[in-house]
């Protein structure tokens, strides 16, 4: 039995900010994560995919978000749990609670935090017969590595913020980009539509809209596509498509948790610290819904530090917190180290 303080229920990037927020409170944390690394999406998916919206970091590769949180975390001495899927959960007399993998790992925490993102997902694929016979032979629904795309032609389908981001990108990587999109609007950034426009005036992507890919070429291999626009069919020849229509999430086992579920999303209650409706289980990151949600990792990781506050008062019951800023109180780690604040140097001013 793996005991902990704070059980997290996925180890993306919501999950990893826990630890440490936690570890500030002196609370332990343990993390289970289906894939076998942490890091989420950001490690599985994307890690080569630039993010813009982390504070303090103009450009931060998904990957290196990871490393950088883990780096973060690492003086609170986090255990894991990767390659296992939790599965059950149980309540038991003393208020904390029991859950147990699919390998039949179990472990046991008066705090679970569930930070799973989208929990299990799978790529929205176009309706074409025959794209799986193309999967891993020039489709793919994610970029791991966009240096397997350097000076390839590359076809890119979508309107959100993953084909804008990944066509900038792949501009100054891939011989040909060519953005295709069934309608004239975007549905991303407007920055990312405007640098989108801008590459295309320079002639460094191929924009075409309202269209959409209908037939796929190739023998072993992609060598093309057949484009639809305005009801006419053109052959577009390319060595790779990267259709990037979304995911499809599922919650998974913990749909089947008692937890009250709104659109596929765990509903929390805000104003309580993002707990469910089940008295210590809470839900942080894109897995929970409550009223002006927003799916960003930044929204993530406040809440989690909402949700430690809350864990804090479960755990220690009667204990009061005085909350100090690290940069008056430094941060005390669990392997005996202290990283001390600078001391302030106070001018008079006469």
């Amino acid at each position: 039995m793996i005991k902990t303080d704070i059980l997290i229920i996925g180890a993306g990037p919501t999950g990893l900010f826990t630890v440490f927020e936690a570890g500030l409170l002196k609370l332990n944390c343990h993390l289970i994560d289906a894939l076998p690394q942490p890091g989420g999406q950001c490690s599985e998916i994307y890690p080569k995919k630039p993010i813009y919206d982390i504070p303090a970091f103009p450009e931060i590769l998904a990957g290196d978000l990871t490393k950088n949180l883990l780096e973060q975390g690492k003086q609170f001495k986090p255990g894991f749990t990767l390659g296992e899927r939790a599965e059950t959960i149980d309540k038991q007399e003393d208020g904390s609670f029991i859950v147990t993998t699919n390998k039949g790992t179990q472990h046991q925490a008066p705090v679970v935090a569930i930070a799973g993102g989208l929990g299990s997902f799978e790529p929205r694929k176009p309706k074409i017969d025959n794209i799986g016979d193309y999967e891993d032979k020039g489709v793919a629904y994610f970029i791991k590595d966009p240096e397997v795309y350097r000076d390839q032609r590359v076809v890119i389908s979508g309107g959100g913020d993953s084909a804008l981001d990944w066509a900038i990108f792949l501009a100054d990587v891939a011989s040909e980009v060519t953005l295709i999109h069934r309608r004239n609007e975007f549905r991303g950034a407007l920055d990312s539509v405007e640098k989108v426009q801008e590459l295309k005036k320079l002639g460094r992507i191929n924009l075409i809209t309202p269209s959409e890919v209908t037939a796929i070429h190739g023998d072993h291999h992609v060598t093309g596509l057949t484009v639809t626009q305005d009801g006419e069919d053109q052959l577009l020849e390319t060595d790779y498509w990267i259709p990037l229509f979304g995911l499809s999430p599922k919650l998974g086992p913990i749909g089947n948790w008692g937890l009250e579920i709104e659109k596929n999303a765990i509903k929390v209650d805000n104003s309580l610290d993002y707990q469910t409706n089940i008295p210590g289980i809470f839900a942080i990151g894109d897995v929970n819904t409550y009223p002006g949600k927003l799916k960003l990792i930044l929204c993530g990781f406040h809440e989690a530090t909402l949700m430690c506050q809350a864990a804090y008062k479960i755990i220690n019951p009667g204990k009061r917190f005085v909350l100090k800023y690290t940069t008056v109180s430094g941060v005390d780690g669990f392997d005996g180290t202290r990283k001390e604040a600078p001391k302030a140097v106070v001018k008079a001013i006469v």
